[in-house]
């Protein structure tokens, strides 16, 4: 953690050194150099202080496991000013080449007789750069501003009419509302979750499920929120797998059976709110007398907990009969469910937050956690077999939202090809 925190600490110093250039420039024309060297000072004093802040909170928050408002305040302002400056130094950066550029090409014209360099060998830094990357790096400044305030808690809907050839005619029109990654302990403003609910229950879906993460660690961190999420009812019940942070894995715990005792404090959560629990093992939900699979798997994921049995989930099931899956990380999804000889129609995921930060456009669609995730947020398809990969409801880590909206998603199942 030590030696993270330092190379961290590095590369933001670096970044510092970048924009205090373009702040020099900016300011290079002001009258006042008393005023220049006050402000030239008030950055160096008051970054190098919020890095070393910085550095004690995330020690205290991962190494200590502590959280309170103010390292979350440390941690949520590092990630603005970091992509700040990342933004702001990658135009000095196209600046630079330019004036490298402009250096070499004419270097041998630059000499007078006696051969000494007429003008300097890299041009002046223009004003108008560094304004432009002011500019540019407000963008991403004041979108963290809203992430962190308002973004964490903008809800949106996301529906989508997903097609099958075998789907039992008795469930065409069927519809699901999906939400996942609750993680209930970073909780700041009630009222606003309570918002999130009611457009759950503005749905008014044929079934609920929920895939994973109701908590952060500790299984009394949804109590509060109980009687809203108790409020959330489906005509075909309301049904749920586990995530990662369910198990309560990145807590410290005096032994094995107090994390084994929290687990189960976090089932019987589940079943007080309405929720069945599904642990590697399936529901047969019938309407006009047709059936639909309804399979639950525990956690498995791609470099976290392996604990989730399709085969086991699958036991009894008909291989014909048209299967929903719940199963926390979509990397389960690549690894095992898009391959495995039963034909597991649609695979309901979450886990991957969409990184909580990206940009989805109809032209552009980005996020850092792709390059974890092939499959991180909405549709995936693969021979007839389909992921539907969910944003998440609430947020960890940075506690805000920019770009990937929180999301409750609301499928319906239609007989027929696409």
């Amino acid at each position: 953690m030590s030696q993270f925190i330092l190379i961290l600490g590095i590369i933001t110093l670096i970044l510092d050194w970048y924009v205090f250039q373009g702040l020099k420039r900016l300011t290079a024309n002001w009258r006042s150099q008393r005023v220049r060297k006050i402000i030239y000072r008030a950055y160096w004093v008051f970054f190098i202080g919020f890095i070393i802040g910085f550095g004690f909170a995330i020690y205290f928050r991962f190494s200590a496991d502590r959280s309170t408002p103010l390292i979350q305040w440390f941690i949520n302002a590092f990630l603005t000013f970091f992509v700040t400056k990342i933004v702001f130094t990658l135009v000095l950066f196209a600046e630079d080449i330019f004036r490298s550029g402009a250096a070499v090409v004419p270097f041998f014209r630059r000499k007078d007789k006696k051969g000494k360099q007429k003008e300097p060998l890299f041009p002046e830094r223009r004003k108008f750069m560094s304004q432009l990357a002011l500019g540019l790096a407000s963008i991403p400044f004041f979108s963290f501003i809203y992430g962190t305030v308002k973004g964490k808690y903008d809800y949106t809907v996301h529906r989508h009419t997903l097609y099958f050839d075998d789907l039992p005619e008795a469930f065409d029109g069927f519809t699901i509302t999906q939400v996942s990654d609750v993680h209930s302990g970073s909780f700041d403003n009630a009222a606003a979750v309570q918002r999130g609910i009611e457009l759950i229950k503005a749905q008014q879906s044929d079934m609920f499920v929920f895939t994973g993460d109701l908590v952060n660690d500790y299984a009394s961190e949804i109590v509060p929120y109980m009687d809203g999420f108790g409020q959330i009812r489906a005509p075909y019940g309301q049904y749920a797998v586990l995530g990662n942070h369910d198990y309560g894995m990145y807590a410290e715990w005096d032994s094995e059976a107090a994390q084994e005792a929290n687990l189960e404090r976090l089932k019987q959560h589940h079943a007080a709110m309405g929720y069945r629990l599904l642990l590697d093992e399936h529901v047969l939900v019938e309407k006009d007398g047709q059936k639909l699979a309804l399979v639950g798997v525990e956690n498995w994921g791609r470099g976290f907990i392996q604990k989730g049995d399709l085969d086991k989930a699958l036991t009894g099931v008909e291989e014909d009969a048209f299967k929903v899956l719940l199963s926390h990380d979509p990397s389960h999804w690549d690894e095992v469910v898009k391959t495995h000889p039963s034909h597991v129609h649609l695979t309901l995921s979450g886990h991957t937050h969409g990184m909580q930060f990206g940009v989805e456009t109809p032209l552009v669609r980005w996020s850092p956690v792709q390059y974890r995730y092939e499959n991180w947020a909405g549709l995936a398809k693969d021979n007839q077999r389909l992921l539907y990969v969910n944003r998440g409801f609430g947020f960890i880590g940075f506690s805000g939202r920019v770009g990937i909206w929180p999301e409750v998603t609301v499928l319906e199942l239609r007989k027929g090809k696409v």
